[in-house]
């Protein structure tokens, strides 16, 4: 799984390098059969963004991408889409992707992150409950999930942990609001990418077989990039 999700990472036009960061070294021992590149972590990160820090911390790029690395089906262009929404905002610290909402149920589902924006693509707020509300003589408005890839410019990410938690994160469980209740920009860009994590054994035969399925329709998989 790990694999594919390097694979197609390698695949996105403005990543200029990608390293797997972990704490185990069966992970380590995995990448370096498929030549990526790897740097081993403390173990005692609270959180993927101290870890993902902890990286940055010993590179000089100016933009940070954290991808996760139990999705396999990571689309390469949903990526560069949200590389591209911090690039072109100067201002902007920290970004993300959401996708519309088509499925009814997600909306009240509170696995399942709905985020709002303004006029100018920035989070107003995330929340595992269903908002907008929409009220008995409203229009129906579009929901937006939050899809959970994060840039970061450099920086800022090094002191994302340093900021202080407040209410909203404690009640949610939601890390990136740190950002808006200390008073930064998230820039959030819609993409058409859905998220499939990995969580169990069932998640990933299901993945598996979207695999096959593109095999079958004779989709592009991989794109092997060695050092």
């Amino acid at each position: 799984m790990l694999q594919h999700v390097w694979e197609r990472a390698s695949q996105a036009r403005y990543l200029t390098s990608i390293t797997i960061a972990t704490d185990d070294e069966r992970i380590r021992a995995e990448a370096e059969k498929f030549h990526a590149r790897v740097m081993m972590t403390r173990e005692d990160h609270p959180s993927g963004t101290d870890r993902v820090a902890e990286v940055a911390s010993a590179s000089n790029v100016d933009i940070v991408v954290n991808i996760q690395g139990d999705e396999p089906l990571i689309d390469p262009a949903a990526i560069d889409t949200a590389v591209l929404g911090l690039l072109d905002a100067d201002d902007i610290p920290m970004g993300t992707l959401k996708k519309r909402i088509e499925r009814a149920d997600e909306i009240t589902n509170p696995n399942v992150v709905k985020v709002v924006t303004d006029l100018a693509g920035n989070a107003i707020y995330f929340s595992r409950a269903a908002i907008p509300h929409v009220r008995m003589d409203g229009a129906a408005p579009v929901c937006f999930k939050h899809i959970g890839l994060y840039v970061y410019r450099r920086e800022f990410l090094l002191s994302y942990s340093d900021l202080p938690v407040g209410p909203l994160e404690q009640a949610e469980r939601l890390e990136q609001l740190r950002a808006l209740e200390n008073g930064f920009k998230i820039r959030v860009v819609e993409t058409e990418y859905e998220s499939l994590g990995v969580d169990t054994p069932e998640d990933w035969e299901r993945v598996s077989g979207l695999f096959d399925a593109r095999a079958v329709l004779g989709s592009p998989q991989k794109l092997m990039v060695t050092d």
